[in-house]
């Protein structure tokens, strides 16, 4: 926990680094810790009866309570706000009530948790799983320091600038770059290995739950110490001095690692400095800037979700060493005035952010395998003809082979209109999005439709005894706008793990297509699963997540063999559907089998004719299908095409799969289920 709290303090004597990213397992009392912080942030001077808390000596011009007189202010605790992940719109920037503002000109406007956060905290316990609009009101916030509310030509703006702090587990999905972007530093947390320390953090659980008054004065002493060291740490920033060379050294760092944009050279500078004061030094030193960089560099150095956040130290200190300079201050000439505050002890951390990528015993990518003899091209593998029992069954599996790179593909939806969860793939009925008619609100108006609101309205005016030119508007008046956006669905992978798939290296290319499409069921914020057959029958391999990277994980260590039991694939896939629209029915499924379109089983059965009953299944209950065609070869069986068709889908070929390849992409998934192959053709490529 030494770089987590490390981090929470230098935000706490330094506001202006950005707030603080915890990424860890669960139950590694990362929300406590960060509740913690409130205790130790310093009093507040707020103007007093001011509900934006505003300062005395500088209140905002635009403050909706304002003017303020100049009087002196009262002191009160920093807050800190929590935001919950399911809160609404109005919740977050206020509530500005539409009726009053529109019958009687009257901006009525309550405040709402962006206000309450202003010059304090904001935490968002669960961050990676706050909805899309909800993470657009934040960056406006946290970019402008500012909250608009307009609805239809009525504003109101307030101060809002405040301390993010998010807790997340990496499991359950990753954030979206541009909100990760604006946490000014990261950690990561993991629970202890080391018996001992376990057993202390028992033993203080345990005293705490017997007796809360008794433990927190037991550490009361500590506490107080620690926050006069913030309010020091917090006089000395204004006179520590960042040097020619460690800018140098920041931004060399910053340009070795590749990030994107300046923040991240800002970030770290300001760390630097925090850091420096933190330890009681008016001078930025080496050490300073090496610390800030494991700090605020390794969220920002990930190019996609699949990439593991960490930084290489080898090559960082390697950066430092190079453009050190001569004007680095000798530590022996000013030494710490306080001894006991040194950065690296318990409160400083020092630790070393998270360990260098890709030296850990799991980091590396497996090797390849050679793959089995390849039979003549276009032709169906001698050891597993469609619909006869694999030569390689019962033989060992094969290694897993490591995925092709990733590529851009084409969009897959779902087609008609659903009602999910706000995300980027299929059209939906959503809160946010272009208008397209009107409704009477259900509960509490939110959107308001003014045309329509007018309209329902003006035929009632001489009745309601309109004599001015005010509009006579009641509640049975307003419209709810109906809006459509964009949803996010459930992407379920059936992917063909068998002997089959293994030749001629194929298993590769059919690995980076599948992390192609995770990551762009990342990019549109599904949710994915991830279902595998081979040999005897089928497993979820994955169930159903918002972590793309875990779905990643499991396909890397995915090895193959076997026969090819496709109707074992299909009915664990409706399987893993049905439990899905119990547990949200809302959401829509898109179901994407991968495979060449054979189907093997015990000698004397009808394997393809079981696969089709199994994909008729799907077929009858409206699944979106696509059919990833992996066949290769000049001389091709078709089968996938058929699968498609019994699936009341569509099939795609790996070339097709592309965003830039030559051939179209139907657009919605589901095809006709009848008609001749030339036909699909011809839809295929409209």
């Amino acid at each position: 926990m030494d770089d987590l709290r490390l981090a929470l303090l230098l935000n706490a004597v330094s506001p202006a680094v950005g707030g603080v990213l915890v990424r860890g397992e669960k139950g590694t009392a990362k929300s406590t810790a960060v509740r913690a912080l409130a205790a130790l942030m310093p009093d507040v001077d707020v103007v007093a009866g001011c509900r934006f808390s505003c300062a005395p000596g500088a209140p905002d011009p635009g403050c909706p309570d304002g003017p303020h007189e100049a009087a002196p202010g009262t002191a009160r605790p920093a807050r800190m706000v929590e935001l919950p992940v399911g809160a609404s719109e109005d919740r977050l920037v206020g509530a500005l009530d539409i009726e009053r503002a529109l019958a009687d000109g009257v901006k009525a406007f309550e405040p709402g948790l962006l206000a309450d956060a202003h010059r304090g905290v904001l935490y968002v316990d669960e961050v990676n799983l706050l909805h899309d609009h909800l993470v657009d009101l934040l960056l406006d916030a946290a970019a402008m320091g500012a909250s608009y509310v307009e609805r239809e030509g009525v504003s109101v703006r307030h101060a809002a600038r405040f301390l993010l702090v998010g807790t997340m587990n990496p499991e359950e999905g990753e954030l979206r770059p541009q909100l990760l972007d604006r946490f000014g530093l990261t950690v990561e947390v993991a629970a202890s290995r080391e018996p001992e320390q376990r057993v202390e953090v028992v033993r203080r659980r345990l005293a705490y739950d017997d007796d809360p008054a008794a433990f927190a004065a037991r550490w009361a002493d500590e506490e107080a110490a620690l926050r006069e060291r913030i309010a020091a740490a917090r006089a000395l920033l204004p006179r520590v001095g960042l040097g020619d060379a460690a800018l140098r050294q920041i931004a060399a760092t910053c340009a070795a690692f590749e990030v994107d944009g300046m923040r991240a050279d800002i970030v770290m500078a300001r760390t630097a400095t925090a850091l420096a004061a933190w330890a009681g030094r008016a001078d930025v030193r080496e050490e300073d800037v090496r610390q800030a960089a494991l700090l605020a560099l390794p969220h920002r150095r990930r190019r996609n979700p699949f990439d593991a956040p960490g930084l290489d130290e080898d090559k960082l200190d390697e950066t430092l060493e190079r453009f050190g300079g001569d004007d680095r201050p000798d530590p022996d000439a000013d030494p710490d005035p306080d001894p006991g505050t040194d950065p690296s002890g318990p409160d400083g951390g020092g630790g070393g952010g998270v360990p260098p990528q890709g030296q850990g015993p799991e980091s590396g990518p497996p090797a390849e395998q050679p793959g089995p003899s390849e039979s003549p091209a276009g032709q169906p593998e001698p050891s597993e003809p469609a619909g006869a029992p694999s030569a390689d069954a019962g033989a060992g599996d094969r290694s897993a082979e490591r995925a092709a790179e990733p590529f851009r593909t084409k969009v897959l939806s779902v087609p008609g209109l659903g009602e999910g969860a706000a995300g980027r793939r299929s059209r939906a009925r959503t809160e946010h999005g272009r208008t397209t008619g009107a409704r009477r609100p259900r509960g509490a108006l939110t959107k308001l439709h003014l045309a329509a609101t007018v309209q329902a309205a003006a035929p009632h005016q001489r009745a309601r005894g309109r004599s001015g030119p005010g509009l006579v508007v009641r509640r049975d008046d307003l419209r709810q706008a109906t809006r459509e956006g964009r949803e996010g669905n459930l992407v379920l992978f059936v992917v063909d793990a068998s002997g089959s798939m293994a030749a001629r290296r194929r298993m590769s290319s059919v690995k980076g297509a599948v992390l192609s499409l995770l990551l762009d069921a990342y990019q549109r914020r599904d949710k994915v699963g991830l279902v595998t057959f081979r040999g005897t029958g089928a497993e979820v391999a994955l169930p159903p997540t918002s972590s793309v990277d875990a779905a990643a994980a499991r396909l890397e260590e995915l090895p193959t063999g076997g026969r090819t039991p496709l109707a074992a694939g299909l009915l664990k896939a409706h399987d893993v559907l049905r439990v899905e629209r119990l547990r949200d029915p809302s959401r829509r499924p898109l179901l994407v089998v991968v495979t060449d379109g054979r189907a093997t089983g015990a000698r004397g059965g009808d394997a393809l004719a079981l696969a089709g009953r199994a994909a008729r299944l799907h077929a009858a209950e409206g699944t979106a299908a696509v059919v990833v065609d992996c066949e290769a070869g000049p001389v091709r069986l078709g089968l996938a095409g058929n699968l498609a068709r019994e699936l009341g889908g569509t099939a795609v070929t790996l070339d097709e799969l592309r965003a830039d390849s030559i051939a179209g992409l139907v657009r919605d998934v589901r095809a006709a289920t009848t008609g001749t192959d030339s036909t699909v053709r011809n839809r295929r490529a409209a």
